[in-house]
């Protein structure tokens, strides 16, 4: 009997995983097959746009002004991506600071420009500067300085807290460990800790580098002459919406796209490189 019962059991068992693994098997069709009919779906609507609204001619006669843009914010996004995560280390690092002065400067620094619309700090900076020192700025020569400045503040506040973040998820035990062996508070922290924090801190620093690339649109509000200032420009004098919004949409995907492969890339190598050692 018991023997009965035991194998009843046994034959419920397998037959609960099997229907557990077939739940799992049809939801994973079931996502890539929506997955697939959205794609197609948003693949049908730019074809059926770019066959009925965009005007080829018009594009070839703008371009020229959306290639100017593109290198521009190029210019603003290689400049803004160093600097900004070059400050956001020191903020993180200060962040983590045993020293109560200098940890409490860093979360006020962080606070105020993760707190603030990133808009409110454009404006601060091209019309509240020069208005401080009246003349020494000329504000027809402070848009590319404005925006080199806005996005570096701003998300150098995003990288100290994501290096923040990843220093603190190293286990306690590494830093004495580490001056256990003789090694210097400096010493630790750029030969032990931050090796490791920087690859936990990896992806949201490259995903807030992808945002500080979209970031850029809001420059048009000072008039930098980037991609969606153009655009503006040419819906204003032409009424056509859709060409240069194809051309804008191209240009920042070429940059977003291969930056998040990057970033993939990079997050990869880390990891194989962590399993190694």
């Amino acid at each position: 009997m018991a023997d009965s019962y035991s194998g009843a059991s046994s034959e419920t068992d397998a037959s609960r995983d099997r229907n557990t693994v077939l739940n799992d098997e049809t939801l994973k069709y079931l996502g890539a097959s929506l997955s697939a009919l959205f794609a197609l779906g948003i693949l049908g609507l730019v074809a059926y746009i770019i066959a009925t609204q965009v005007s080829f001619e018009l594009m070839q006669t703008v371009l020229p002004q959306f290639v100017d843009a593109y290198i521009l914010v190029l210019k603003v996004v290689v400049l803004g991506s160093i600097l900004s995560v070059s400050a956001g280390i020191f903020v993180g690092l200060a962040r983590v600071s045993k020293t109560s002065l200098t940890s409490g400067i860093a979360q006020s620094y962080i606070q105020f420009f993760r707190g603030t619309p990133l808009l409110f700090q454009i404006f601060v900076i091209y019309f509240g500067i020069p208005a401080l020192w009246p003349g020494t700025f000329p504000i027809q020569d402070w848009e590319f300085p404005t925006a080199i400045i806005a996005l570096t503040l701003n998300h150098a506040a995003y990288v100290g807290e994501a290096v923040r973040g990843g220093i603190n998820s190293v286990p306690e035990g590494q830093m004495e460990a580490a001056r256990s062996l003789g090694m210097s508070y400096i010493q630790s922290m750029r030969e032990v800790i931050l090796p490791q924090a920087w690859r936990n801190a990896l992806a949201a620093i490259g995903n807030d580098q992808v945002i500080l690339v979209k970031d850029t649109s809001l420059m048009t509000v000072i008039a930098l002459p980037e991609l969606i200032q153009q655009f503006r420009d040419v819906n204003s004098a032409v009424f056509d919406p859709w060409t240069p919004l194809v051309i804008v949409a191209i240009a920042y995907l070429s940059i977003t796209i291969p930056l998040g492969k990057l970033v993939d890339h990079l997050e990869t190598r880390s990891d194989w490189g962590g399993d190694g050692h």
